[in-house]
């Protein structure tokens, strides 16, 4: 069984931040699809940036319970809502289980991951970590990769487990300002 990313372990929390806006609170605790909650702000389309076998970033072999070194299938999408990039995500599974028990991961082209983790219920999710991501971090590149406007220090992103037949599949969801500046002011830079 994977080990589910703690407090403290590469900063990921198991709360927000006490600095985190409310908005930013609410949408790294929200349970359930994140895909049907944009769906509420708008039209919603999901863009593969890429999908490679690789290796797992360190603090996400951990929270795998695999090896560095273990080869893993890698999903990264961007969810669009009205056009503009929202969230960039990036998924990862062991390799040998991309190809048994999460192998419809591989199939899903631009539909979203929800409906692969949200149809079977023998899926368990482990608890919502988040924290925030700086120019350090693989994450942050993947987001940057994806602003309309001036890149900002830090991204907030969350991330949890989800475990099938006993084989891990990490979803990191990094929240990017459109979406805020959207929930605050209805626009998107």
């Amino acid at each position: 069984m994977p080990k589910v990313p703690l407090a403290g372990t590469h900063a990921w929390r198991d709360r927000p931040l006490p600095t985190f806006t409310a908005d930013q609170k609410d949408w790294l605790t929200r349970g359930g699809s994140l895909t049907a909650h944009l769906r509420e702000l708008g039209d919603v389309k999901v863009v593969v940036t890429r999908e490679a076998v690789g290796q797992p970033w360190r603090d996400e072999a951990a929270a795998l319970d695999i090896t560095p070194r273990t080869p893993v299938w890698i999903r990264e999408v961007v969810l669009n809502v009205n056009r503009v990039p929202f969230v960039a995500a990036h998924s990862v599974v062991p390799l040998y289980a991309s190809s048994g028990v999460w192998q419809a991961m591989r199939r899903l082209r631009t539909r979203p991951l929800a409906e692969l983790l949200y149809s079977d219920s023998s899926v368990w999710r482990s608890p919502l970590t988040s924290r925030r991501i700086d120019a350090r971090d693989p994450l942050y590149r993947l987001a940057a990769r994806q602003m309309l406007c001036e890149k900002p220090h830090t991204f907030v992103a969350r991330r949890s487990v989800f475990l099938r037949q006993d084989a891990p599949l990490m979803v990191t969801e990094c929240f990017l300002p459109a979406l805020w500046s959207f929930l605050t002011r209805g626009d998107s830079c």
